[in-house]
């Protein structure tokens, strides 16, 4: 129970950073957002965890063809933020990149890359 404890304090702690650092500079934040910490803190508990290494590269292996789907969304939510405001834009943005999720999916499928 402790280990989680410390898992979930640490991985909140990390976001609220950079939502501190957001604050400051747009820049900062945005530089320390794109890091993949998510990806590298899942990759760490998964190896405390004693999880096989097939399993860890795995993660990291859908991790990049996951990530590619969701770029898009980075270029329209600025563009419809001053346009439809805060929340409409996120559920643009949201369904927009589940259906760029799903076509990637299919292109991917026939090059035997199985993300569906």
């Amino acid at each position: 129970m402790a280990w989680l404890i410390i898992k979930y304090s640490l991985t909140a702690a990390i976001i609220v950073l950079v939502s501190e650092f957001a604050k400051r500079s747009d820049k900062l934040g945005a530089f320390v957002a794109a890091l993949p910490m998510v990806t590298l803190l899942a990759l760490i508990w998964l190896y405390i965890e004693n999880q096989p290494e097939a399993k860890i590269a795995n993660h990291a292996w859908y991790t990049f063809w996951y990530v590619v789907p969701t770029l898009p969304m980075f270029l329209i939510f600025p563009l419809l933020l001053p346009r439809v405001g805060f929340w409409p834009s996120l559920l643009v943005c949201v369904v927009f990149t589940v259906i760029c999720f799903g076509l990637f999916g299919l292109l991917l499928r026939r090059f035997g890359i199985e993300l569906l």
